[in-house]
């Protein structure tokens, strides 16, 4: 069962016979009837009859050849207006988003402007300083409409390329130009493609209505507006003179919109897809025991002295260091805006462009990333997996399942299409993924939220990778499947040996899933610290215990206990002060904690913490 239905909508059918219709009349009708059209006859403004189906004009031709030979004049020009349009907008936009902020600033504006004005009023000023002929309407419509596509494009083309499949593929190495034709494009196709219908429509009307004032075809030539113009001045001796040309600018219209929505509508996976019959899931297997942990062994990925900053130079993080250990689970905590997806997507070198970075040492089993050189996409492709908060943006809605899993088994470890498949089908297995062999020839849509996560877990651990990013990977999810997907994290951990590094906001899911746990606060590291101490509350930052105080999970158990909320909130990157982020929300605060940062201090039991008043404590106790 493929899935998806090969008939073609019956809007599409409608709107393709009209068009083939128009196409056939404007090829044919100039070679075939165009003596009838200009054949002069005494039968002058007569109305309709047997002999002339919308009767005659002032000269007595026949009104009903003239429009059908003035098809091709017509068309000819609102296709080669459209496609100036079009192709000219849709540059411009694609320029414009992949130019730096300040082009893109300037080149929104521009765009503003140019849309302030209706289309008609910048045809006609172009028409009106060149000479009035085709070419010089052809052309003013053209870029009388380009504004229109550019910032279609322009538009669609940010919010895609912020989507998690994009970043994926950046990821893998994919180039850029294939990252547009096999990501961007397929998705802002069909809202191009419906602008390009309604444009081609528009343009008709504007080519008829600039022929109709004049400015576009000249004596003996004509098209429809000019046949409209004369019809309107014999209105009242033959209506049909008129009704023939304002007949087909509607019909042509009436066409393009229906083959450009049809077309949408039959593109759209979303909308070809047959329901399938629900698939019992089977019981989940048991998960094994904790996995040995290497000794010894060089970290996984690691690194120095990691510092981001925004364009106006203020930090976002402040000197992160942090290793994880091969087969080892590294939860990163703290609250929204705290730093910790900006960590992570460092470690994959997948930072928004706009955000500078620096460190002293950043290395993910080998590959070196502080030095671009020395990392090729292809290695770090099969080094590092990530899995996204969003399972719904996770992949790309115009690809099937199979398609995204295998690209990079294709792309990078050479495999034929059979050993990708094959392989991919055996991971969708492994992850609790039912009925694989399905959901390979499925769209994204088609998948339930939970069993997309899956999904995505499964395209992580494809190419084998040393270390695993899961970042915020239960937060779209409901209670029972969070808790399966944790699960599923653990057993990758415990079967293949996986790194992982576990981004969260909330510490109870770390302390039941991680060996080793860093809280961030503020884009700094202020306590780091075994599972077990985290357990036994043997804590040492006053942040830490906080959070431990909010979770519902991981609050003290006694008669009447209450969760005690946060105050305040975390301080944007603007609003730090030169001392302890935490201090104004700190209640063991002292005056030095608002004049120096503290630093991160080692303690004998391998924990570290950034504390003044924790530091002095522990050197009284020693």
């Amino acid at each position: 069962m493929r899935g998806v239905r090969t008939r073609l909508p019956a809007m599409l059918l409608v709107g393709l016979v009209l068009a083939a219709v128009i196409v056939l009349v404007a090829v044919a009708g100039p070679i075939l009837w165009q003596a009838r059209a200009d054949a002069l006859t005494g039968d002058i403004r007569q109305g309709p009859s047997g002999a002339h189906w919308l009767g005659t004009d002032a000269l007595g031709r026949d009104v009903f050849w003239r429009t059908v030979v003035a098809t091709r004049s017509t068309i000819e020009m609102a296709v080669a207006a459209t496609a100036i349009a079009a192709a000219l907008g849709t540059f411009l936009g694609a320029v414009i988003v992949s130019a730096g902020p300040a082009v893109r600033t300037l080149g929104d504006r521009v765009i503003d402007l140019l849309l302030s004005f209706p289309p008609i009023i910048i045809a006609l000023t172009f028409t009106a300083i060149l000479s009035p002929g085709r070419a010089s309407v052809v052309g003013a419509i053209g870029l009388a409409f380009c504004p229109q596509f550019a910032r279609l494009t322009n538009r669609l083309a940010l919010s895609v390329q912020e989507r998690d499949y994009v970043t994926v593929a950046r990821l893998l190495g994919v180039g850029r130009f294939r990252v547009v034709t096999r990501h961007v494009v397929p998705n802002i196709a069909p809202p191009l493609l419906v602008l390009t219908s309604v444009g081609f429509a528009t343009s008709v009307v504007t080519v008829s209505g600039l022929s109709f004032l004049g400015l576009s075809v000249q004596p003996p030539s004509y098209d429809w507006g000019s046949l409209l113009a004369s019809g309107l001045r014999n209105l009242y001796d033959n209506p049909g003179e008129a009704f023939g040309p304002a007949a087909a600018i509607l019909v042509t219209g009436l066409a393009a919109g229906l083959v450009g929505d049809g077309l949408v509508r039959h593109m759209d996976p979303r909308g070809t897809s047959r329901p399938h019959r629900a698939v019992r899931r089977s019981t989940d297997p048991p998960t094994a025991g904790d996995a040995s942990r290497a000794g010894g062994a060089a970290p996984v990925a690691s690194v120095r002295d990691l510092s981001i900053r925004r364009p106006d130079g203020r930090e976002l993080v402040h000197g992160i260091s942090l290793t994880v250990d091969a087969g080892e689970i590294v939860g990163i905590v703290g609250e929204s805006g705290s730093g910790k997806s900006l960590t992570a997507l460092a470690l994959a070198r997948l930072l928004p462009r706009e955000l500078e970075w620096s460190a002293a040492h950043l290395n993910v089993n080998g590959v070196d990333l502080a030095d671009p050189a020395k990392a090729p996409p292809a290695r770090l492709a099969t080094e590092l997996g990530i899995v996204f908060q969003d399972p719904s943006s996770s992949f790309n809605p115009a690809l099937r399942i199979g398609t995204q899993l295998t690209e990079v088994l294709r792309v990078h470890a050479k495999m034929s299409r059979r050993q990708a498949h094959a392989l991919a089908v055996s991971r969708l297995a492994e992850t609790r993924v039912s009925s694989p062999e399905l959901r390979m020839r499925q769209y994204p849509h088609e998948l339930s939220g939970g069993m997309r996560q899956r999904a995505m877990i499964a395209a992580a651990m494809l190419p084998e990778p040393k270390l695993i990013i899961a970042d915020e990977p239960t937060t779209a999810l409901d209670v029972t499947v969070q808790a399966d997907v944790l699960r599923l994290l653990k057993q990758i951990n415990t079967t293949h040996g996986t790194a992982i590094l576990l981004i969260s906001h909330d510490i109870g899911v770390v302390s039941s899933l991680c060996d080793r746990i860093c809280v961030m606060y503020a884009g700094r590291v202020v306590e780091e610290l075994s599972v077990e101490d985290l357990r036994r509350r043997d804590v040492r930052h006053p942040y830490t215990r906080a959070l431990l105080a909010a979770s519902p999970d991981t609050a003290p158990e006694r008669d009447g206990a209450r969760l005690v909320p946060l105050p305040g909130r975390a301080p944007a990157a603007e609003d730090q002060g030169p001392g302890c982020s935490f201090a104004p929300r700190c209640p063991l605060a002292v005056p030095v904690c608002t004049e120096i940062v503290p630093p991160l201090v080692a303690e004998p039991s391998g924990n570290a913490v950034a504390c003044h008043v924790e530091t002095a404590a522990a050197e009284v106790r020693s």
